[in-house]
């Protein structure tokens, strides 16, 4: 039988390299927390922690791009229309922040892990037939899902965030601080997804910050959890907001409009 653990058993059980915290001293990834503020933006220090390493200004910059682009959508959005219902039940910031954020799953939310997963399939035939290889995965998942994820937009024809975060990625490319193999991937499917159709199926947010992720190296897992920081920013704003308005128990609609009733008569 083993005996009682040591002093040293629980420290090497919560062994970490991502920060040192000891009296007077905070390190992340072995940089002085008093070196870092003041020097060094919020996305850098996002990167430092995920990656181990301070991004080049050129990453810095992708990342940044891609995390103000999916700050909000607004109440449509049901991450942000939870919160403020949910703050308006007393529960405070942290707990309707915690509500919002936890519906960011595979549909709503999740949609960028997935894209970056069909790009990387994409990115495995670049330099060679990319537009065959777009039309083969497009069908492949197409046969598994109903919404190719990454691509159209319920609300937008063509989402507002395309254009810049596009041209980002593009002359991060040009200037040599990515491949963009998930750039050609990406335009590859756009193209695929035009064929016989009288209106195109552009990329959206998710789409293009699975472009951003993937370029930059991050694991598709990654996309998800950076979206959760990004759209939490806009959680928070629209959860204030909400909390300043008064409203007690808000729910999903107006007391005026009754849901339809389908049960007997």
């Amino acid at each position: 039988m083993s005996g009682e653990p040591s002093v040293q058993d629980v420290s090497d059980w919560w062994a970490t390299a991502v920060s040192r915290v000891e009296p007077d001293v905070i390190e992340l990834r072995g940089r002085p927390i008093q070196e870092l503020i003041g020097t060094t933006s919020f996305a850098g220090v996002i990167w430092l922690l995920l990656r181990g390493s301070a991004p080049t200004p050129g990453q810095q910059r992708l990342l940044e791009a891609a995390l103000v682009s999916s700050v909000d959508h607004g109440p449509h959005a049901p991450s942000i229309a939870i919160a403020r219902m949910a703050v308006t039940c007393g529960i405070g910031l942290n707990g309707a922040i915690a509500s919002g954020v936890n519906t960011l799953g595979d549909v709503h939310g999740g949609a960028g892990e997935q894209c970056m997963e069909m790009l990387a399939e994409v990115t495995r035939r670049d330099g060679t037939d990319l537009d065959g290889a777009a039309a083969e995965v497009v069908s492949r998942w197409r046969r598994r899902v109903r919404y190719l994820p990454g691509f159209g937009h319920r609300f937008h024809t063509v989402d507002p965030r395309r254009a810049p975060l596009l041209d980002l990625v593009r002359e991060a490319a040009a200037g040599g601080h990515v491949d963009g193999a998930y750039l050609r991937a990406a335009e590859a499917v756009e193209r695929n997804l035009a064929i016989g159709r009288a209106r195109p199926v552009p990329i959206n947010v998710d789409g293009l910050t699975a472009v951003v992720y993937g370029e930059l190296g991050f694991p598709p897992p990654l996309a998800r959890g950076l979206f959760v920081l990004s759209r939490s920013v806009g959680i928070l704003a629209h959860a204030w907001e909400e909390a300043g308005q008064g409203r007690r128990n808000k729910g999903p609609m107006p007391p005026s409009v009754l849901p339809t009733y389908e049960g007997p008569s």
